[in-house]
């Protein structure tokens, strides 16, 4: 969605004023009122993630990098501890709740995990959370060193306090066995009054896998997975008809999310149509997100929609280099009128500044990387494109699929360097072409593999730019679409009601060379593995590729294919005698019983 490349399709009222807020937005938010406060280097350049992209002026460093740390030395390793409740959010008709403990060692974060008095390491962290403000214990217990993802339930009755929107703070004391309490961290938990009624709907994150769970009248107000697959879409052409028939027929080709480029004022048959069918939206707030009165009105007239499932606030703040402080103020905002909802941005930039446009901004990270029929490196404005000068439509990329998973690897890294808790991430596909960026749409094919690219490296959505587009592309995502939102593949991808799924796991294919990309689940309860193969180049694999598969008995299903490949079980291997370009599959394997 850069806006600096792309028209965004808003509605009128929407688009109209958005320049009206550009001109007030400094007497409404604090600390935005000079070049002073526009990040990077050279803010009286025009710059693109920092980086100057017309020709005529010279390359700099843009600043703004994300680096690893020093790694901090000593004769002992380094145990950081951290937690957070299993969901952002409780509700007060609820009884049980779950805490996730991770103690990793580290290179970066935490305090020496030392030696105890026999000249050994225990194997057992002993800890205790307690609410900050009572001292009240939640949880008491113990976890291996170098572990994660450790879960803990604890009654809510403890909270031994009312529901409100305001967050509970609770610490953390951890401590060797025998030894005295050394690590401390801090979270909060979200403890909510049911709504009114039980209407509108409400999502939660996992914290524990990634995933969003949602619950509306629907789903009769039981929390059920959530995978977003659909487009942003456009108000010319689209929304702005009002027509409830194209809305149908949106939904229609498998589609289960929306982000409606417009807002209740000018399309609310459009959003009421949505909330009748269950076509679950984003609601769009980057119109006008610097001025809070204006979030303010359109998130109280969103909030209770039944079809809402989370906001959009800044669009690539980055890419824009909005002070640091806009996208703050709106997401406290937004979580102080209405905290039964996550809040996203999305980011342009490969490497600025990120951590100030998302920690204590978002939920949720989207990201834009549009690698098909680019020019990566010379752009149209007539300069090179490299680390520290141009604008070629997707920041540092090389233009091929690898783009996509290479994204949302570093996203991930930088979350570990910083010593950051991972937050949801979904992956916005180029779904269009033009504005001398990007030459062609991408093929049904290469939407695929960017796709299941992003399922293979965390991501827990999918918002394609822009509806409408083709009908052929249209029809390319509805049907993988109606393949990963629903059971049994997006139990795996997100999650189940008993917890027993693990995955992403990432594993390395025999003989098939760099452009292959392979990860799996594992559902323990039920004994079944999914596994996700992808060609992610242009060339066909003309030899047999092995991929380990532990205790795998049998193939259960071919859940998706594009590209035809033939694959067989042997031992504990799934193998292809050839692999065709640009293919993807998403097998099922039933797994012995232990």
């Amino acid at each position: 969605m850069d806006q600096q490349q792309m028209s965004w399709r808003a509605s009128p009222v929407a688009a109209m004023m958005t320049a009206f807020f550009m001109i007030i937005m400094m007497t409404v938010i604090p600390g935005t009122n000079g070049q002073d406060q526009q990040t990077g280097n050279h803010p009286d350049w025009p710059r693109w993630c920092g980086k100057v992209y017309e020709a005529g002026y010279p390359a700099f460093d843009p600043g703004g990098q994300t680096v690893p740390p020093t790694p901090i030395g000593g004769a002992a390793p380094l145990l950081d501890v951290q937690f957070k409740p299993r969901y952002s959010l409780y509700l007060d008709s609820e009884t049980q709740g779950e805490f996730v403990v991770n103690a990793p060692l580290s290179q970066f974060h935490g305090s020496p995990w030392k030696k105890t008095g026999n000249g050994t390491r225990s194997d057992w962290l002993i800890f205790s959370i307690h609410m900050t403000e009572t001292d009240d214990v939640l949880v008491a217990n113990k976890v291996v060193v170098n572990t994660t993802g450790n879960v803990f339930a604890f009654d809510l009755s403890r909270l031994r306090r009312p529901a409100d929107l305001k967050p509970i703070k609770v610490v953390l004391y951890a401590a060797p066995e025998g030894g005295d309490p050394t690590w401390t961290a801090t979270s909060e938990i979200l403890y909510l009054p049911e709504k009114k009624n039980k209407t509108g709907s409400v999502t939660r994150l996992d914290n524990l896998r990634g995933g969003m769970w949602f619950r509306n009248t629907a789903s009769d107000q039981k929390f059920a997975p959530l995978l977003p697959y659909g487009f942003y879409s456009s108000y010319d052409g689209f929304l702005g008809n009002n027509r409830t028939a194209e809305i149908e027929h949106y939904a229609d080709l498998g589609l289960n999310t929306i982000t409606p480029l417009t807002i209740y004022r000018d399309s609310t048959p459009a959003f009421d149509y949505m909330d009748r069918i269950d076509l679950k939206f984003m609601y769009n707030l980057r119109e006008g997100y610097k001025n809070l009165t204006y979030v303010r009105e359109q998130v109280l007239a969103a909030r209770d929609a039944d079809a809402i499932y989370a906001y959009w606030s800044a669009d690539e703040p980055d890419g824009w280099q909005d002070p640091f402080s806009i996208p703050r103020a709106a997401y406290d905002l937004i979580r102080q009128l209405d905290p039964y909802h996550p809040v996203a941005v999305v980011l342009n930039c490969q490497n600025y500044y990120f951590q100030e446009y998302t920690d204590g901004a978002a939920d949720i990270i989207m990201e834009d990387v549009y690698p098909i029929g680019i020019n990566s490196t010379f752009s149209k404005w007539g300069t090179a494109c490299n680390a520290t000068l141009g604008d070629c439509g997707c920041d540092n990329c090389d233009g091929n699929m690898q783009d996509v998973p290479e994204r949302l690897d570093t996203l991930a890294r930088y979350e570990d360097w910083l010593g950051l808790w991972p937050k949801t991430k979904v992956h916005n596909p180029q779904s269009f072409h033009g504005q001398d960026y990007w030459f062609r749409d991408p093929s049904p094919f290469e939407e695929y593999v960017m796709c299941l690219l992003a399922f293979n490296h965390g991501a827990k959505g999918i918002i394609s730019w822009v509806y409408p587009t083709s009908e052929l592309l249209g029809q390319a995502h509805g049907a993988l679409a109606r393949v990963v939102t629903r059971s049994p593949v997006v139990d795996f991808i997100v999650g189940t009601q008993d917890d027993s799924i693990s995955g992403p796991y990432r594993t390395t294919p025999d003989a098939a060379g760099d452009v292959v990309d392979v990860a799996y689940w594992v559902d323990g309860g039920r004994r079944q593995m999914l596994v996700s193969v992808v060609n992610g180049g242009y060339a066909d694999i003309e030899q047999i590729v092995n991929v380990a598969v532990p205790n795998a008995i049998v193939v259960s299903s071919v859940a998706w294919m594009s590209g035809n490949a033939s694959w067989k079980l042997e031992g504990e291997r799934l193998s292809a005698a050839r692999l065709p370009a640009l293919s993807t599959t998403l097998v099922i394997l039933d797994l012995k019983t232990v």
